[in-house]
């Protein structure tokens, strides 16, 4: 079973439960004509946004998530699939709908989670949404990394307007992030 689910996202009451407002902050404007998902793990999450956009686009750095992904969902064909890093992950559109979530800790340090921030907002479109979620810093460097939620969303602040934030809280001390959706502005020029 854990071979199935090696990141605890089908079994976990709140990981279903994160998953659950991701999707409902996802879907604030309806239904998605071109939708981005940073870090697919196993496709738990890509499987309930996969309906919901009429054109989806996944990147992992990691190969066996994007493979264990692809399995998940059978390969409908509106979804793109592409091993890559974020920092580094380039598109001639822009996406109406980016969601990514659990991901930006694992990038480095605050210049390498900054530059990802950076590409991401340049990849939105104007008017569009990008859905955001983390664990809480102070988890976050318990666990080693540079920053999480509260470090994050003030970068995706100083581009996006921040439009609601909620808090998800699970059982453990770990099981505590927080999910904000932001809108791209849209501009004059």
């Amino acid at each position: 079973m854990a071979a199935d689910d090696p990141w605890r996202l089908d079994g976990n009451p709140f990981e279903r439960e994160r998953h659950t407002q991701i999707l409902l902050l996802s879907l604030a404007q309806g239904r998605v004509a071109n939708a981005l998902e940073v870090g697919c793990a196993a496709g738990a999450f890509t499987e309930r946004l996969a309906p919901i956009c009429q054109r989806l686009t996944v990147i992992d750095v990691v190969e066996p998530a994007i493979t264990r992904a692809r399995l998940r969902v059978k390969e409908p064909p509106h979804i793109s699939w592409i091993i890559s890093d974020v920092q580094q992950f380039s598109s001639d559109e822009l996406f109406d709908l980016i969601v990514v979530a659990e991901v930006l800790y694992y990038v480095g340090g605050l210049v390498q989670i900054g530059a990802a921030v950076r590409n991401l907002v340049g990849l939105l479109a104007p008017g569009g949404q990008l859905v955001f979620g983390s664990a809480r810093d102070a988890n976050c460097q318990r666990w080693g990394h540079a920053a999480g939620a509260e470090t994050t969303i003030a970068m995706l602040n100083e581009s996006l307007t921040e439009i609601e934030c909620i808090e998800c809280r699970g059982a453990s001390i770990n099981e505590d992030c927080l999910l904000a959706r932001f809108q791209k502005p849209i501009s004059a020029s």
